[in-house]
């Protein structure tokens, strides 16, 4: 599939070899749109150079000769519920703004969805998302241009490692570290915690282990879990980002998921295991706590992470496309 590019430009797809040209055109993009998020050529390859991404067809590299100008990725994982799942990402560099490469990027990416959708599962509904910072204005007017809409509001929330919450005991309940034997069963309760979460999905065994548990970033001795007789309740899994630690001189402890199984609500667990993970953190290398949540998430969890002393420091808007079934 062709993409109309102001001239001068050429585009391939995204190699192995184009990472670490890739992660400089992201730090430059970075000093101008304030993300908070930095990226490596390791970060880069654990992302896009595994089963889940197909770059020969789902992925963009512009170019003006040598000099790298933009990219865009068209990345679906294999398992849904409500609508399959189309995630455009990209980025042009600052230098190249204002010319048309993005409107020509997202315009492929919104075709190249399309095809996705149709190619891998046709009989179900997709939702072809983009997920904006509010600090790039230009790219949400971008979006807005296309026909997305902004549907959903999702905060980055930090807290210092300092004056942490009192640790919670919850009768009959184990706080345990993450236990790699326990691996499936946490990917067990993780999709029963996440059953009427928008946007979430059934994790099969690949895309958890290539998602979280299996990332270079995945911290087990970070991350806790609930048991209650001896099975897994509720679970906290922290992730570390060296490329972050970095670029802001401050090791940040990030819960990338933080769920309780339906049956074990009520008790006080999130709190508990955000709090007994906010001290390991504490006394281990870290700083810094985050995490990300939906602003409409109907668990009432943007209160509780304000209540653990939890602040919006970033926010992304989900701009959407629905594609009907077929």
């Amino acid at each position: 599939m062709s993409v109309l590019l102001p001239d001068g430009l050429t585009s391939t797809p995204i190699t192995a070899d184009d990472l670490p040209a890739l992660a400089d055109l992201l730090a430059a993009a970075e000093e101008v749109d304030r993300t908070g998020e930095h990226h490596s050529a390791d970060d880069l390859a654990e992302e896009w150079l595994n089963d889940l991404v197909d770059l020969p067809r789902d992925s963009l590299l512009v170019r003006a000769g040598e000099e790298l100008v933009a990219f865009g990725t068209v990345v679906a994982p294999p398992t849904f519920r409500d609508a399959l799942a189309v995630y455009l990402d990209g980025r042009v560099h600052p230098a190249w703004r204002g010319r048309g490469v993005g409107r020509a990027l997202l315009t492929w990416q919104l075709e190249r969805g399309g095809q996705v959708h149709a190619e891998r599962h046709p009989g179900a509904p997709a939702r072809l998302t983009a997920s904006l910072p509010t600090t790039m204005p230009d790219a949400e007017a971008l979006a807005r241009r296309a026909g997305l809409t902004p549907t959903r509001w999702f905060h980055t929330m930090h807290r210092p490692l300092s004056d942490l919450p009192a640790g919670r005991e919850v009768p009959g309940i184990e706080l345990v570290a993450f236990d790699p034997a326990r691996d499936d069963e946490v990917r067990r309760a993780h999709n029963r915690a996440f059953t009427e979460h928008y946007g979430s999905s059934e994790r099969d065994e690949a895309s958890w282990q290539t998602m979280f548990t299996g990332s270079a970033s995945f911290r087990p001795d970070l991350s806790v879990l609930a048991l209650d007789d001896g099975a897994v309740v509720a679970y906290a899994l922290a992730y570390v980002w060296e490329s972050d630690t970095a670029a802001t001189g401050r090791r940040e402890a990030h819960y990338g998921q933080i769920g309780v199984v339906p049956e074990h609500r009520g008790r006080g667990l999130s709190k508990a295991v955000i709090a007994e993970a906010l001290h390991r953190a504490a006394v281990r290398d870290c700083q810094l706590a985050g995490l990300d949540v939906d602003s409409e998430n109907g668990s009432g969890a943007l209160g509780l992470y304000e209540g653990l002393g939890f602040v919006t420091v970033h926010t992304r808007t989900s701009w959407v496309r629905e594609l009907p079934a077929t």
